[in-house]
């Protein structure tokens, strides 16, 4: 039997990291049947953790779901669960090592029991990956759900969530810690840097690695801005000091995203994630197909031809893509209509309102792009849905991709034609600038202000209700009711719109960072807003999201050097295209463009040079995880050796 946990201050037995919702109408025979699981001993293929069902809150109404459960676990299953899932932890040597209980006491932090060892996060990582790995045994279905069919091996949890059953899996937030973080990290206007450190220990490493990145890439577009205001102010028209401008910011961006990798790789190894192993990648909850073997498990699972996600690719995905793309083309040349009247308004009577009129039609196909962009991405997702991929990991590539593009397409045509068809560098800067200014207040917007918003609403009669019995400001809120508010708050959906925006925002900057140098300037002034509504938004807005145990940015490092590529090629072509440079080429547009052609290379030629040049760990770093992979091949040396000298014993 597992042993009895002790009571805890809220009146539960144990302390409660992580919330069940079951579906209302679960049957009480497959709540039973979960329950058990959940509680019972690993060796019989339970989780061996603690679960009770949560009470009813107060003035309980008829529509509250009773199917609500908190799950905990005792420190010592805690760290046998910290040893199943690789958490790497400091030793007393300041190296990162996979925590294993056998020399438990070698890791710098660890006392008596290993209580506050590990942090929330981190228990309530384990607490999901421990229930994720729960698995059928002999049972063909879900116990009081004959329709929810299960196979032995593959994992309930998932079964759950994908037939329905299973509303969802959250971690509690934990009220003290969050009130310090929200001080330490938004509530006070400050000159410094963020609390990483504290946000990897509440949130987990993917939220931090996020906030690290805005902070570095709002810091590194700094020297960009010094030297783009006084071209701006002065209004240089001499394209020889724009050339400089250009070339700076182009070097500069190949240098920064360089940088980025080296300081990822230090926090990473702080935080013991840069030399994690990856965990080995179960069929996503939606995954669905015939019965078949997986050869490298050896279980039965639903199996999904390759050749018939790769039709539904080619043959819709793709298709319904480059439709996307004729449409946004479509809006634009609308855009470019409505430009071409408000300039003729304009031209017959200039007054200050028919200059107020020039801005309207780029307002308005900025907020329209906007809009396109989030129809879009719920189209993409549904697609990438419907195309039916096995892991999860693929799925989010195929959806990235989807979306890159798109909204790549959509934000800079407009900026593409007016600058190389229509050859209107005023009309440029002009389009560059109300695009830019008017996607960043759309997006304060859009993130900040409308889900708190919908949040205090949909709030109020819970917080009018507890109000009656004591005041929210001065006395906690009772366990029942934090869990029902933080049930019904919205989720937050990972960093992939974050870094979307981002990815954005540095097209702006690059781009045609010749044209308009005041970018940097405003996107400077965009993250710091960021930095704050982002960090608001997860403190009060969502729920408390999962820890990512990440060891980089993934894909977007991927995107971001991308942008940084096409960047070279259209300022080249930019400043190819000016008067200035054209005057040296009176007579020959080829010998232009073979100039332009060869300066770009050129430029490519030094990005990758530099990339070459800058390693992505720093060399003490390097030298850490050799060492580290040394000792446990010598250790490993060693167990045979042991191995095989115990056996030679038994045979003499």
């Amino acid at each position: 039997m597992q042993q009895e946990p002790p009571t805890d201050s809220s009146g539960f037995r144990f302390t409660p990291l992580v919330v069940v919702e079951l579906a209302s109408n679960v049957k009480e025979e497959t709540i039973t049947w979960l329950l058990s699981r959940i509680r019972d001993q690993q060796q019989n293929g339970g989780a061996e953790l603690f679960a009770e069902q949560l009470g009813p809150s107060v003035e309980a109404q008829e529509k509250e779901n009773p199917n609500v459960f908190l799950v905990g676990a005792s420190w010592q299953r805690l760290l046998s669960g910290a040893e199943d899932v690789g958490l790497f932890k400091e030793y007393n040597d300041g190296s990162m090592r996979g925590f294993t209980r056998a020399n438990k006491h070698n890791f710098k932090d660890f006392k008596g029991d290993g209580d506050g060892f590990l942090s929330m996060a981190e228990c309530q990582y384990i607490i999901k990956h421990e229930l994720e790995t729960l698995r059928a045994k002999d049972e063909t279905h879900v116990p009081g759900h004959s329709q929810a069919k299960l196979y032995p091996g593959k994992s309930i949890i998932r079964r759950l969530l994908s037939k329905g059953l299973l509303v969802q899996i959250f971690p509690l937030h934990e009220k003290e810690e969050l009130k310090r973080l929200s001080f330490s990290w938004y509530k006070k206007v400050k000159l410094s840097l963020q609390p990483l450190d504290d946000i990897r220990h509440y949130y987990g490493e993917g939220q931090a690695l996020y906030f690290g990145f805005l902070e570095y890439f709002t810091f590194a577009l700094v020297p960009m801005a010094l030297i783009g205001v006084p071209y701006y102010l002065f209004d240089w028209e001499d394209y020889d000091k724009y050339v400089v401008f250009a070339v700076f910011n182009l070097i500069w961006c190949t240098v920064i995203l360089e940088l980025w990798k080296r300081f990822s790789a230090s926090l990473a190894y702080r935080w013991g994630t840069l030399s994690r192993k990856k965990a080995f990648e179960e069929p996503r909850p939606g995954f669905h197909g015939v019965l078949g073997f997986n050869p490298v498990t050896g279980r039965e699972e639903p199996v999904y031809p390759t050749a018939k996600r790769h039709l539904r690719i080619y043959l819709v995905s793709l298709p319904f893509v480059l439709l996307c793309l004729y449409l946004s083309l479509y809006v634009m040349m609308i855009y470019f209509q409505m430009e071409g009247w408000a300039l003729s308004v304009h031209d017959e009577d200039p007054t200050f309102w028919t200059g107020i009129l020039l801005f309207i039609p780029s307002i308005i196909y900025a907020v329209v792009i906007e809009i396109m962009n989030l129809i879009y991405r719920y189209a993409a997702e549904f697609l990438t849905e419907w195309e039916n991929h096995r892991l999860e990991s693929s799925y989010q590539n195929h959806l990235v991709l989807k979306v890159l593009v798109f909204n790549f397409f959509n934000c800079f045509a407009s900026l593409f034609y007016i600058a190389f068809v229509m050859q209107d560098m005023v009309l440029l800067r002009q389009s560059l600038a109300t695009l830019l200014i008017t996607s960043q207040i759309l997006n304060q917007f859009m993130e900040a202000f409308l889900p708190y918003w919908l949040q205090r609403r949909r709030n109020k009669k819970m917080i009018r209700k507890v109000q009656k019995k004591r005041t929210l400001e001065d006395k906690e809120l009772p366990l029942v009711e934090q869990v029902r508010l933080e049930a019904d708050m919205s989720t937050y959906l990972g960093t992939f719109d974050d870094y979307l925006e981002l990815f954005l925002l540095f097209g702006y900057v690059s781009l045609f960072s010749c044209v308009y140098p005041l970018a940097a300037v405003l996107v400077v002034l965009n993250n710091i807003t960021e930095v704050y509504s982002d960090a608001f938004k997860m403190c009060q807005v969502f729920k408390r999201p999962f820890s990512d145990p990440a060891a980089n940015i993934g894909v977007w490092q991927l995107a971001f050097e991308a942008m940084s590529v096409i960047a070279v090629v259209t300022n080249c072509a930019l400043i190819g295209m000016s008067p200035q440079v054209k005057a040296y080429f009176p007579e020959s547009e080829t010998q232009l463009i073979l100039w332009t052609v060869a300066i770009e290379h050129g430029l490519l030629a030094f990005k990758f040079i530099l990339t070459f040049l800058i390693p992505d760990i720093p060399k003490h770093i390097q030298i850490k995880l050799s060492r580290l992979e040394f000792e446990s091949l010598e250790a490993l040396k060693k167990k045979k050796m042991l191995e095989a000298a115990e056996l030679s014993k038994t045979f003499q």
